[in-house]
């Protein structure tokens, strides 16, 4: 039961410490800066479910819990959230969270919670650019099921510089084309199934840079927690 306060009442350190980081939310915000994200427009992009006033108020609490910090000024450059040693501290506990999950949890769970963004996203990050060819190689993602706005999205990968994803057409030519449902790519990207089966089923599509898409079990990466090892 919780006080008057909203807080548990109770002096165990486990208590204490879910009243900062349990709030819904929360968590996720922290992984997200522990993943390099720094900006409010980052963060954004990385939880499009939560509202921009949530995650305002979150930050908010965060920084009066001596998670995070603030740099920068608004107009100078923007503003960043940067974790202090206390929220770095916590990379352990989120890795142990997204670990038991992925072990424990069932597959058609994870598989419910489809979200285009958030995937694409999250490939951007961890996509790997050393194994592609030389110069600018543009990726266009379809999912033919989804509505028009969710449907098309573009990986900009130019060598040495940051990977930039778009929602709308950016104009250059498309090195490849990548037709799937959203469904398989989440379970490619998950680890719960691999681009090799998936390309054997015939449930992803691909045209285009034949270097492209021989290495490119190499370059899309897998979230972070594909590999673990599930029950």
């Amino acid at each position: 039961m919780t006080n008057s306060n909203g807080g548990y009442g109770q002096f165990c350190p486990v208590s204490m410490a879910a009243e900062l980081v349990c709030t819904r939310w929360t968590i996720n915000v922290i992984r997200e800066l522990l993943q390099g994200s720094s900006r409010f427009n980052d963060l954004r992009r990385g939880l499009p479910r939560m509202s921009p006033a949530l995650l305002s108020k979150r930050l908010k609490e965060l920084e009066a819990g001596g998670i995070i910090e603030r740099t920068g000024t608004q107009g100078q450059g923007g503003v960043s959230y940067v974790l202090t040693p206390a929220g770095n501290a916590l990379g352990d506990v989120v890795e142990s969270i997204g670990r038991w999950g992925h072990r424990w949890l069932e597959t058609h769970l994870s598989l419910q919670n489809l979200d285009p963004s958030l995937l694409m996203w999250d490939m951007r990050r961890r996509l790997n650019p050393d194994p592609m060819p030389p110069g600018r190689a543009v990726i266009q993602f379809v999912y033919p099921e989804l509505s028009a706005t969710r449907r098309q999205w573009w990986l900009l990968v130019d060598k040495g510089k940051d990977v930039d994803l778009c929602s709308i057409d950016p104009g250059f030519d498309v090195n490849l084309y990548v037709v799937t449902a959203l469904r398989t790519m989440t379970s490619i990207w998950m680890g719960l199934s691999t681009l090799e089966e998936e390309l054997n089923r015939h449930t992803v599509r691909l045209t285009g840079d034949a270097a492209l898409q021989q290495s490119m079990s190499q370059w899309l990466g897998l979230n972070h927690f594909a590999k673990a090892e599930r029950h």
